[in-house]
């Protein structure tokens, strides 16, 4: 989901110029990382997580859920600007930039 946020930036550049540069830049990403799918296990869990939380009147955003979720399953942290969301997952580890 992290990926699908960054690929929607393209399309909503406000010029051509900002557009090329972002597509350059995700271009770039696409080589030096490895995009994970989102599986069978990432969305049992993420199921449970969203269930549990709004069961306590937690609502988590659906894209943060989702990263969240790939994150925990493949025992990874988050790396955000915008903990908020991020730090009401159980068990996820949040690292702010």
């Amino acid at each position: 989901m992290g990926f699908t946020e960054l690929v929607h930036g393209i399309y909503r550049a406000a010029s051509p110029q900002m557009r090329i540069r972002r597509q350059s830049f995700i271009d770039e990403l696409r080589i030096a990382l490895t995009i994970y799918p989102y599986t069978e296990e990432t969305a049992l869990l993420a199921g449970r997580i969203d269930g549990e939380q709004t069961a306590r009147g937690t609502i988590i955003p659906y894209a943060d859920l989702l990263i969240g979720a790939t994150a925990l399953s493949l025992g990874y942290s988050v790396l955000t600007n915008n903990a908020r969301h991020f730090r009401i997952i159980p068990g996820l580890n949040v690292i702010l930039l």
